[in-house]
Formats: C-alpha cells, structure tokens, sequence
C-alpha cells in the first residue's frame, strides 16, 4: 500500500472534517448565494469593476452592488452599498477619472439614471440632463462624452401622478379645538387613460404593451451637463461603441419600413461631429447581424475595421448559428470569419495589435474563449475545459476580465492573462461554499430512441449511498436555442441535496452542437426531442442509479413545454411540475409576445391550422396524461402568459386528475420576488414527495 505524506494526509483530514462539517444545500440558500455579473477592466489594467446582487430578506426584494477588485487579486473594495438601494453597469471613464454606474436611487419613477462616482473618493451624483430611463452607455475615448441609449420619457407620466385634492369635513368627528371645521387633504388617483395598440409587436414580458417609446441614442456632455440626441429616425438603437479616434460610434439597428415585422438588425455607423446626424449603414444582411445581447461592435485598435456578429440564415431565426464578421468601417461586403464553425460565437475582442480577435464560443455543454486571426485562418482554443466563460471585458497589455463558473462553483470574476493563465479575482461565495455540500455532476453521452447521440447530465447527492437506486428527476431546460452548460445550477444542488439524482439531456432543438442539430424540432415540437429527454432517463435507469419506480419530470418555460409533451408521451412518471408552460399552442398566437417567430417558424394558424394542432397534442389529446401535474407561472408573463398553464391545469383538472396550479401574483416570465422564488422550489419539491412511492 502506498504511503501518505504528511501534507497529504493533512490535506485529508481537512477535506473529511469540512465534508463533516458541511450541511445540505436548501430552499433558503436561494437568499444565501451571491449573483457576481457584469465585469469592466479599467484601460490601465489595475482593477475589475462589478456587480454583486444578493437578497434583502426583510424587505423581500433582490440588491445589487458594485464592487472591484484589483487585477493582481490582492485588493477587494465595496463601491456602493446603500441599504434599499441598487446600482448596476459600472463602467471606467478611460482616463481613470471616473467610475459610472445605473441606478433608480431616491426616484419616484422606476427610471434608471445614469451616476458618476470619483475614483478619488466620495459619494456618487446623478447626472442631470437626462430624460428618460437609461438602458446603456459608453465613454468616449477622451471620457468628455458619454453615448447614452435612453428609453423615451412616458409622455403620460404626469397624468398618472397622484394629485391633492381638498375636503371640507364639517362633522364634528373630523374638527380639533384647534381647527374647528376642518378640512383634510386626501389623495386622489388621476384615471388611467387607454392603451391604445395600433404595433404588430404589441407586448413584451417586463415591458408590458408597448407604445411609441423607443430607446434613441443620445450625446452627454459631461462638462456641460447636457444630453443631444444623436441620430435622426424613429428606431430602436443598441449597442454603442465608440471609434478609437472618438469621432464616430457604431451601434445596432433595425431600419425596415416595420421593424415588428422584420430580424433586420445591421450595423450602423454615426458621427458625432454635428447632432442630430443621419446614421450610414455598414451591413445590409437581412438577418440579425449583432444580435446576441451584450455583444458590442468591436472596432479594430486602427479605426479601419469592426467586428461584428453575422446573424444566421433569416428564416431559422434563432436556431441558425451566429458567426463572427468583419466589416470596413466605412462599409462593403464583410469578411465572415467563422463561417465554417457550426457554433455560435459572442463577444469579439480585437488583440492590441489588431491582428487577433478573441470570441466567446459555444460548444458542446461549455463557452470557451478562442482566438482566431483577422485575415482569417483557424480558431484556437485560449481557455477551455469543462467549465463556461461569458461576459468578457478587455484590460491593459491584452487581458480580459471574464465571469468564469464550472459544475461545483458559482460564476466569479477571473483576470485572464494573455497567455491564458486564469486567476481568480472575486471571492464572493467562498464562505457559503466552505458550509454546503456539492453534489457531484458528470457528463452523460447516450442514445436516442433513432440513434442519435445525445449529451447531458447526471448529478447525484452528495452523500448517496453507493448502489442505491434513487429518486430521480428529469430536467428540462428551456429555450429551446439554448443548451446546458458546464456551469452551476442551484437549482440542481437543492434536488439532490433533497435526495434526487438530476437528469438532464441537451436535446436536438438546443444550441452547442450545430445548425443541423438545432434545427431537428424546427416547426416539431414534442418530437425528437422527447426521445432524447427520455434517453437520459433509460440511461440513468441502465447506469443503476435511478430508480425505475421513482420518476419525476419538470422544468420551466420551454422546459416546462417539453414537460407537457413527455407526460403526453410516457407515463411512467409519478409527479410533474410544467412551469410557465403552454401547449395549446394556438392560444399563443396574439396573446404572447412570439407573433413574427411563429408565423416565420409554423405560418399562420388560419393558413397552416394542421401544423398549429399537430404540435397542441398535449392539450388537444390530453388523455394521454394521467401524471399528476403542478403548473406554475406568473400573472404578469408576457413571454408565455398564464392563460397557458390555466387552460393545461383545468383540462387535467376537468378529467379528475390530480393536478394544480400555483400562481405568483406581480411576477414575470422569471421570478424575481426572493420569497416567491423560495416558496417555488417548497412546492416543487413537496408535489415529488407527495407522490412517490414510499
């Protein structure tokens, strides 16, 4: 037998006293977990700005704060930290001046605006000037300008108001000695006025209906304290970015005759010599070129060129693969330099030296960070493994601040050194996860029903006993043009700290392993990719971990959906949970916020009325369903409205099977109320307990 060193077996002990020290993962660590997001290197390399959002218990609401940490690690400081209050977006004026972040401090309207805080010290004041609710901004390369892309004051804002209003009370009960016949001021609500529709695109989730607001570029002087608007138009504008001589932005649009009936995003360039000016096109691809949130037009260090990127093929809309393109910046026919990748990419950052530029790329089950040269060539692997990089920001000498997280650690802030050496630079869930236990995840690869080769996840709890066949939930995730990465999932770790093993499968539908694969349920839903979701389970069945008698099923949004269409198709499951879910999907049609994908994906329900019912099976034939059901959704969701959920629980209902339905009152598509979110997991995890078998 070999021998352990001291350090070794110190290294032991320690590991075993913390596993024994460690307690299970619950509920309530949902209000325990810090959120880190949102890292921005300053242009000397010195620090990373961020964000951190937690919970405020008492008041039952989420915060957030910026932090920073210097890019040797070694400095950590807390910037704002004012009880009831958030700030978000920090970004550094390039001459290190000035920190600038987002919040709604101290306003009577939910508007966000736009502070300045001195790197030297002191409170942050609020820019004056700005009318509005800022969405976005960038510092100009001199820092003596900001672009601001600010969502248009309601023009109703003022008839909503409370007003005063005078009443004499002359009853005795209503008089004081010293003021005899009284009279009290009460408030009183001025009477909303209609909302009058006359857009195609009506309605979005959070933003409710929607109007004639749109989000227009603006100019801020910071000396002056004062906001010109940019451009010319009536449209929507996104995405600033600055030209490294400062006399230019580039920013994302959709100039078509009806932007709600068109993915016509493309790149527009402006100058800021003379304000308003009239925007000059440098794409005219008729897809949703730049399309991926948080993905900035990257102009090269000399001015010449932008990266940006390419949408895929129009009528695929999101299930069509992003590559990385390269534009003049004076416009022309663009250099795509991913178009052989079948993967989508994100985030491009030109090299100092402009020869390079760095992508976020999506891959099977992770995000790596690659590189690929800008006359084109292959992409190379900067930092990869099984784990999911995002949110890149450039720092000094051709580092990046990237948000870094794998299977056993939330997503932290990490300095990425351009030879790809990663440190770590936030540290703000080491205490929490020093007192929890990590339930262990692997990679899952299995079969589906047609042969297909399909990938995913099993977690098991942390302390199961070895052999023992176990409880076991399948997840769906949602989407569908998404995937399951490599990252963590609180959600996962609180199922098998509950006792659960967790199935998950990456069907055909999701992103990460091409445009073919993604395309698979393109116009049929509830096909393929039910086969695949239910490979995982016979997968797990056949490793001996799930128990064959113990099954559950659940998931939310599009995975709530594929929930709807699993228990449709099989009923071995004991207990399912469908959050935000529909599947009459006919019903969606004008009552969400998804009118042009449907019509692009399935055609009009009057014109394609078989294609529309073929994929409604689960409402339509709902007595395929006898697995009792919990549906969960929000009354304010625009995204897949309660309508939804409420026509699948009273179907169920209406046949005697168990079933019910939870609604959380003020929410949206995603929860956001701490206590609502806590008492979701309650409920879920209560209706799989209540029935399985014991």
């Amino acid at each position: 037998m070999a021998k352990l060193t001291l350090g070794a077996m110190a290294l032991m002990l320690t590991a075993l006293a913390t596993s024994a020290l460690s307690r299970p993962i619950t509920p309530d660590d949902i209000t325990k977990i810090l959120r880190v997001s949102d890292p921005q290197a300053d242009t000397a390399g010195q620090w990373v700005a961020y964000t951190v959002a937690g919970t405020d218990v008492a008041a039952d609401k989420p915060y957030s704060h910026i932090w920073m940490t210097s890019w040797d690690g070694q400095r950590t400081v807390q910037l704002t930290h004012r009880a009831g209050e958030s700030e978000s977006a920090p970004r550094f004026s390039p001459d290190g001046h000035w920190l600038a972040f987002v919040s709604g401090r101290g306003a009577e309207q939910p508007d966000a605006q736009l502070w300045l805080m001195d790197r030297a010290g002191g409170e942050g004041r609020k820019l004056p000037g700005i009318k509005g609710s800022v969405d976005d901004y960038a510092w100009s390369p001199d820092s003596k300008w900001i672009a601001l892309v600010v969502e248009d004051a309601d023009p109703d804002a003022d008839a909503a108001k409370t007003t005063t209003v005078t009443v004499t009370k002359p009853d005795a009960a209503q008089t004081t000695p010293d003021a005899p016949g009284a009279t009290v001021v009460a408030a009183k609500d001025k009477p909303p006025k209609p909302i009058v529709i006359d857009r195609f695109h009506f309605k979005q989730d959070i933003e409710g209906y929607l109007g004639k607001k749109r989000q227009r570029l603006w100019l801020y002087d910071v000396a002056k304290g004062a906001a010109t608007r940019l451009t010319t138009g009536d449209y929507d504008e996104a995405l600033p970015a600055w030209s490294p001589d400062g006399k230019s932005l580039a920013f994302v649009s959709n100039h078509a005759a009806d932007p709600d009936r068109s993915y016509d995003l493309n790149l527009y360039r402006v100058s800021v010599a003379a304000t308003p000016s009239e925007p000059v096109a440098l794409t005219t691809y008729d897809g949703e070129d730049n399309g991926a949130p948080g993905s900035y037009p990257a102009w090269s260090p000399d001015g010449r060129e932008i990266a940006y990127l390419q949408g895929g093929p129009v009528k695929l809309i999101s299930y069509g693969v992003r590559s990385l393109a390269v534009v003049s910046a004076a416009g022309g026919k663009p250099r795509v330099l991913t178009a052989g990748l079948d993967r989508n990419v994100s985030n491009p950052k030109w090299s100092p030296d402009g020869r390079a530029i760095r992508v976020i790329e999506e891959d099977d089950e992770t995000s790596i960070i690659a590189e690929i040269p800008a006359a084109g060539g292959p992409l190379k692997t900067i930092a990869g493994g099984w784990r999911s990089f995002s949110a890149p920001s450039a720092g000094a000498n051709g580092g990046l601040a990237v948000m870094l997280t794998t299977p056993t650690q939330p997503g932290e802030v990490y300095a990425l050194d351009v030879s790809g050496a990663l440190r770590q630079l936030s540290h703000q869930n080491d205490a929490w996860l020093k007192d929890v236990e990590i339930a262990p995840t692997v990679r899952t690869s299995f079969k589906s029903k047609d042969g297909t080769e399909v990938h995913g996840f099993l977690v098991t709890p942390a302390k199961a006993a070895p052999g023992a066949k176990l409880p076991t939930m399948l997840f769906n995730h949602g989407g569908p043009q998404s995937q399951l990465a490599a990252s963590f999932s609180l959600d996962w770790q609180i199922y098998a700290a509950h006792g659960y093993a967790v199935v998950a499968s990456n069907f055909r539908g999701g992103t990460g392993r091409g445009q073919a694969y993604a395309t698979a349920i393109y116009g049929k839903w509830g096909t393929v990719d039910v086969a695949d979701a239910l490979g995982a389970v016979d997968d797990a069945v056949a490793r001996g971990i799930a128990d064959p008698n113990r099954l559950v099923v659940g998931g939310w949004s599009y995975g709530g959906i594929l929930t709807n269409y699993v228990i449709a198709s099989d009923r071995r499951f004991k207990a399912a949970v469908s959050g935000a879910s529909i599947s009459n999907v006919l019903a969606g049609y004008g009552t969400d916020q998804y009118t042009l994908d449907y019509e692009t994906e399935l055609g009009r329900p009057w014109e394609h009325p078989d294609v529309w019912m073929k994929l409604s099976y689960p409402f339509y034939q709902n007595a395929r369903i006898t697995t009792p059901t919990l549906f969960m959704a929000g009354d304010h969701d625009f995204n897949v409205p309660l309508l939804n959920s409420e026509q699948m629980y009273q179907a169920l209902k209406s046949r005697g099977i168990d079933s019910g339905l939870i609604i959380y009152p003020g929410q949206f598509h995603g929860l956001t109320r701490p206590s609502f979110l806590k008492d979701r997991m309650q409920r879920w995890l209560a209706w799989y307990d209540a029935h399985l078998p014991k």
